[in-house]
């Protein structure tokens, strides 16, 4: 009795039957539309290829010093540019704030100190040069001319060499004649050609 009336009940609902559904049946599912795949332009791809890549969960608890080091010195050797800046400039106090210098003052004296003349040293006047010559000439008045001749060596060749010098000298008193030897002394200009005077005379000529 049972089992037919559990017959009549899966006969008599079919509201049951809509409700099992077989196992193969696909499931059918709405199709959402995919979004467009957009190329990355060239200065994101370099963005991305310079950007370092994201670091794992068992990577990221390590120390970034381990991963990418760099050394401290580097960085201390190379600060940044100090910018150059300009001097500031010194501000002048006006006159009345500047520190004022303090001057000696000297007592006036009452008493004037008489004049006294050091007497003068006596010096010896230097040795004047003097030459030994032949007169030349004396048809000048109070002049005569001195050919005075030099012998000498020469310094690499050794070879004597005679030279002679004519010299204008004073002739007070005219006392010498052409051929006389005489001894003339340097003095002080005596006019545009005469630096000697006639000292004496040593050999008359004969």
């Amino acid at each position: 009795m049972t089992e037919e009336k559990n017959r009549d009940e899966t006969t008599e609902t079919p509201e049951n039957e809509a409700e099992v559904v077989s196992p193969a049946a696909p499931e059918t599912r709405e199709e959402t539309p995919e979004p467009m795949a957009v190329e990355p332009t060239e200065a994101e791809a370099l963005a991305e290829e310079e950007s370092p890549a994201p670091a794992d969960d068992s990577t990221a608890s390590e120390p970034t010093a381990q991963t990418q080091p760099q050394p401290p010195a580097q960085a201390e050797a190379d600060p940044a540019p100090a910018v150059s800046q300009p001097k500031p400039k010194k501000k002048r106090l006006p006159r009345a704030l500047r520190p004022q210098k303090t001057r000696v003052t000297r007592t006036p004296s009452t008493t004037r100190k008489p004049i006294v003349r050091q007497p003068k040293p006596e010096t010896l006047r230097g040795r004047r040069q003097e030459r030994r010559g032949v007169v030349v000439s004396d048809a000048m008045d109070k002049t005569i001319v001195v050919k005075v001749e030099s012998i000498r060596s020469h310094r690499r060749y050794k070879k004597v060499i005679r030279r002679s010098t004519k010299f204008h000298a004073h002739d007070e008193q005219n006392a010498a004649h052409v051929g006389d030897i005489v001894r003339i002394v340097e003095t002080r200009p005596l006019s545009k050609t005469k630096n000697w005077r006639l000292a004496e005379v040593v050999e008359v000529a004969k």
